[in-house]
């Protein structure tokens, strides 16, 4: 069952810019932010995902030394 969700104090220029970004996909406000909602809803928090590295970090017990890690992306760099 759909619900309904009330945001009040939206900045005007934030509002302009939601109902560009709108506009430029041929939706309504409204579409374009369920759309957005639903994305961001698809993936978990940040604090969620670092958790997850976390555990499985520790379950593994896997550990890459900051130096290997260096390495690689100055590799990448040259």
């Amino acid at each position: 069952m759909a619900v309904q969700i009330t945001i009040r104090g939206v900045p005007e220029e934030v509002r302009d810019e939601l109902a560009m970004r709108a506009a430029l996909q041929r939706q309504s406000m409204q579409e374009f932010l369920r759309c957005e909602l639903a994305r961001l809803a698809a993936w978990p928090s940040v604090g969620v995902w670092l958790q997850a590295v976390r555990n499985r970090k520790a379950e593994t017990k896997t550990r890459i030394p900051p130096s290997r890690i260096l390495r690689v992306r100055d590799t990448d760099r040259k």
